[in-house]
């Protein structure tokens, strides 16, 4: 079943107008009214993304966990789920019985909407939607865990706690997909990537005024890493192994093994 109708999606409008300079972004009722429509403007490669969740998830998850009735699932985490597209992708190509998603967010705009969406398109599926903090949740054993730009937000002295407690989590064999939006080291490399990220924004309909007035807003709120550094992380809390699977312009998808 499809996430959305575009028809209903209501267009992002947030910064046509000029805002307040110490104005900040946050995952409020007026994003998330337009948060498809954001997204798929804002981040290029999302949808290729989300499309290859659900094969990764059929290589790494095994069936390891003990359901309440005896069954054997497979436990996945999407940390924070926003609107629960990653869920979303997961249970389109999963049966019901096949996997138990928890879906975890902080912002209570967001999760109010996603657990309306995921029930009314999966509702005999075990996907839970939970209003938290990631930093202050004791994950289960789990197979996989999709972080999708979401460590960006949270302060750099928090993020290899929020690490180590996901490869705590995951069985042998199961998989973290961490994807975020990157800094170049190098200056003109960073400086080229970013004015094509801004070129595929304006093909995308944005105006100088929107991209600025966003720009502004993420300022302090939005804090990126170079790639070098996500894979150093991944080294210091255990991964042994990782990859960088996936590359558009300064937006990376990254998969560790346990």
């Amino acid at each position: 079943m499809s996430q959305s109708n575009p028809a209903t999606i209501k267009h992002d409008t947030l910064f046509t107008t000029p805002l307040d300079k110490a104005a900040r972004f946050s995952f409020d009722e007026q994003v998330v009214a337009c948060f498809p429509d954001m997204i798929r403007r804002s981040v290029p490669g999302y949808g290729q993304v989300l499309a290859m969740l659900p094969i990764f998830a059929r290589r790494h998850c095994k069936y390891r966990q003990q359901g309440d009735d005896g069954r054997r699932v497979s436990r996945v985490y999407d940390l924070g789920c926003s609107l629960g597209a990653a869920s979303m992708a997961l249970a389109g190509e999963f049966a019901p019985q096949d996997l138990q998603i928890k879906a975890i967010d902080i912002s209570p705009a967001m999760t109010t909407k996603a657990a309306t969406v995921l029930n009314d398109n999966y509702p005999e599926h075990d996907i839970e939607v939970v209003t938290a903090d990631i930093r202050d949740v004791t994950l289960e054993p789990c197979d996989m865990v999709i972080l999708n730009l979401t460590l960006q937000f949270l302060p750099a002295a928090d993020r290899v706690a929020v690490l180590e407690n996901i490869y705590n989590a995951l069985s042998e064999g199961g998989i973290l997909v961490l994807t975020e939006k990157t800094h170049a080291f190098d200056e003109q490399y960073d400086a080229w990537l970013v004015e094509r990220y801004y070129d595929f924004k304006r093909a995308n309909g944005y105006t100088e005024m929107e991209i600025s007035g966003k720009r502004n807003a993420l300022e302090n709120v939005l804090i990126t890493d170079t790639l070098d550094g996500h894979h150093q992380r991944l080294d210091k809390v255990g991964f042994a192994r990782h990859l960088t699977w996936f590359q558009f312009l300064n937006f990376v998808s990254i998969v560790a093994f346990k």
